[in-house]
């Protein structure tokens, strides 16, 4: 089993308003989520601006839909007994082109909360958001070195032609 460790200290959320640990490290958010089980990472300015509608909006149609997108992080059975680690550096790594695409005004952050439906993209959309702790940067920095590392490295979800 791999080495689990503590969040790091409480920290400020980058508009103010909610205050959440930050997680600097994969091995830090894979002893979360063995601890936990059902997770969820959201790709966006943060939990207090989410909180406010708790509805995403699909950027292609403009439909309001009826919950938070957000990307599971629970470990699927067929990945069998490989590393949790690994499993979470790819899940973040599936989604790292956001940010660029963003203008660099998103960030990572962990929550838990309740499905109840699917975005275009087959996401999970999540109600009743709980949120849990801020993925700092240098988590996906990390996650982009694990990746890297593979006998046979795979592209984020956003591959160009």
């Amino acid at each position: 089993m791999e080495e689990t460790a503590t969040p790091s200290p409480v920290t400020a959320a980058p508009d103010g308003l909610t205050e959440l640990p930050n997680l600097s490290s994969l091995t830090e958010l894979a002893g979360l989520l063995e601890r936990h089980g059902s997770l969820y990472v959201r790709w966006s300015r943060g939990p207090a601006e989410d909180m406010r509608s708790s509805r995403s909006v699909d950027h292609l149609t403009g439909i309001t839909m009826p919950g938070l997108s957000a990307n599971p992080l629970a470990v699927e059975a067929w990945w069998g007994d490989r590393a949790v680690r690994l499993w979470v550096a790819r899940r973040l790594y599936d989604y790292c082109h956001l940010r660029q695409e963003r203008n660099g005004d998103v960030r990572p952050w962990a929550l838990r909360g309740r499905e109840v439906g699917r975005g275009p993209d087959n996401e999970p959309l999540v109600r009743d958001v709980e949120p849990v702790c801020w993925i700092d940067l240098a988590v996906i920095e990390e996650a982009q070195e694990e990746v890297a590392a593979q006998r046979r490295p795979w592209g984020p979800m956003r591959r160009e032609p």
